[in-house]
């Protein structure tokens, strides 16, 4: 049975993958089926990509709130971290829950990422089946969070 993550009011949770690589987002979404997880994930290609994506443009309205977004660090036009900071200065968008999901080892990146108030930082080669718990943690912390309206 394929649950969906909502808030405890019932609220859908948008989700946002930020990633260039084909491969890394059909990996995403396997993850995301195996941990019976439902919710849609939106792609983004990049961090300018994305912010079209969750406000709009173009005649297309933005995504609905609350976010939860997986970001990749490298990606071309605008990279994970210049993502998050816009993120962080748009009045709108500034609560998003921002995972980083990268390749990168970098210690410089994870002090820029942390110091955007991340809530993770997670290194694609060496989360394995944990990243599964990952998601059913997320999940789980959906279903139970109250959020203002």
């Amino acid at each position: 049975m394929m649950t969906t993550m909502m808030t405890q009011d019932t609220k859908p949770v948008t989700m946002v993958l930020v990633e260039d690589d084909d491969g890394d987002a059909k990996a995403f979404q396997r993850a995301f089926n195996k941990a019976k997880i439902a919710n849609p994930i939106h792609r983004a290609v990049d961090g300018l990509d994305a912010l079209k994506l969750l406000r709009g443009g173009d005649g297309q309205p933005g995504l609905s709130r609350p976010y939860i977004l997986l970001v990749d660090i490298n990606m071309p036009r605008m990279n994970g971290i210049d993502f998050v900071k816009a993120l962080r200065d748009d009045p709108a968008l500034k609560s998003s829950i921002v995972f980083v999901l990268t390749t990168s080892k970098r210690d410089e990146d994870k002090i820029a990422a942390y110091n955007l108030n991340v809530a993770g930082y997670i290194v694609k080669e060496t989360a394995g089946s944990d990243f599964l718990q990952l998601l059913e943690l997320m999940d789980c912390y959906w279903r139970i969070v109250e959020l203002p309206d």
